[in-house]
């Protein structure tokens, strides 16, 4: 059964990382393409519906989850994608099979069914958020989209087919970065969690972004229309200026892997708390219902949620995958 399978692989994990040697081996088996795991394919997952994705193009303002923290963003005149993970599996790669969690469902959409991808960002480089084998899939499919990530992963990313990588920075002692594209503007956002892939590197960072539509800014349409995509983060106050400068128009922000892991990701109480404060008129929930990585029950993240934004403030979109919300 999976749930026993992911316990094990829990059990696993902690008892891995407290040995160099194995830390080592890991860091190198989370490398490859995944070309030849054909044994990770054989089992059928549950697909969601498919998104109505009619008018994508000409939205000035459109979101879907596709499951987990990988999501289709529509702003500027751009399409984006999230850390996107479309395997069945996500770990360590061992030829024909990757050993770690499945999938409890598929992506909305798959790869080959996604439109004409302009911009993919990547918030950290965990295994969720970073898996080399999709990104891969996707340089083949959109070879000039452009591949951001935050920066400390370009071991990770260099190698894999995009003619354009940019890697910016979200530190102190760096500052947060603005990367303009267009009528995109692309800004980092401190978050709090943490960013080593296999519990050893120290030198990979880990952040948020913020897309602007600099083209509504200069309409005179406030701060112009924003979408703060969160990632993964623990409660914290970081995002309060965005709501003290005009708020955004939809946050994007984890919900789920808080127990025991509430160090670095919020639960669904303090997700709320945190896209009241930074001013978003819509929440999307991301990071739950995908993969069992934590010991809360798999549809108990959404279910607080709901049950704790009884107000509808900030209005919940896209609480299912291959739901598509336009703005209004």
């Amino acid at each position: 059964m999976p749930m026993r399978t992911e316990v094990a692989w829990r059990r696993f994990a902690d008892w891995a990382k407290r040995r160099a040697w194995v830390l080592s081996l890991a860091s190198q088996f989370t490398r490859g393409r995944g070309q030849f795991r054909v044994i990770d394919r054989l089992w059928k997952l549950p697909t969601p519906s498919r998104p109505l994705l009619s008018g994508w193009d000409d939205s000035s303002l459109a979101a879907c989850w596709l499951g987990h923290a990988t999501c289709l963003l529509r702003i500027a005149g751009k399409t984006i994608l999230t850390d996107p993970v479309f395997s069945h599996r996500i770990g360590l790669g061992f030829g024909l099979f990757t050993m770690g969690p499945r999938r409890v469902m598929g992506p909305a959409l798959q790869i080959d069914d996604l439109p004409e991808i302009d911009v993919i960002a990547i918030s950290h480089a965990h295994l969720d958020h970073l898996d080399r084998p999709s990104l891969h899939r996707l340089a083949r499919r959109f070879p000039d989209a452009l591949l951001v990530a935050i920066d400390g992963s370009s071991d990770l990313l260099a190698d894999l087919g995009f003619a354009r990588y940019e890697e910016l920075f979200v530190d102190p002692r760096r500052g947060e970065t603005v990367l303009g594209l267009d009528r995109l503007e692309i800004r980092t956002i401190p978050t709090r969690h943490w960013g080593a892939r296999t519990f050893a590197d120290t030198n990979r960072s880990w952040g948020a972004f913020l897309f602007t539509d600099q083209s509504t800014r200069a309409n005179n349409n406030q701060n112009g229309l924003r979408i703060l995509f969160g990632s993964d983060s623990a409660m914290h106050n970081g995002w309060d200026i965005l709501g003290a400068d005009g708020g955004v128009n939809l946050a994007i922000i984890g919900i789920g892997a808080y127990d025991p892991w509430i160090e670095g990701h919020a639960n669904p109480e303090q997700a709320l708390a945190m896209a009241r404060a930074c001013g978003a008129r819509h929440m999307m929930p991301i990071h739950h219902s995908t993969f069992v990585l934590s010991r809360e029950p798999l549809d108990e993240p959404l279910d607080r949620l709901i049950r704790a934004n009884e107000s509808s403030q900030p209005e919940l979109v896209g609480v299912r995958p291959g739901e598509v919300w336009f703005t209004k």
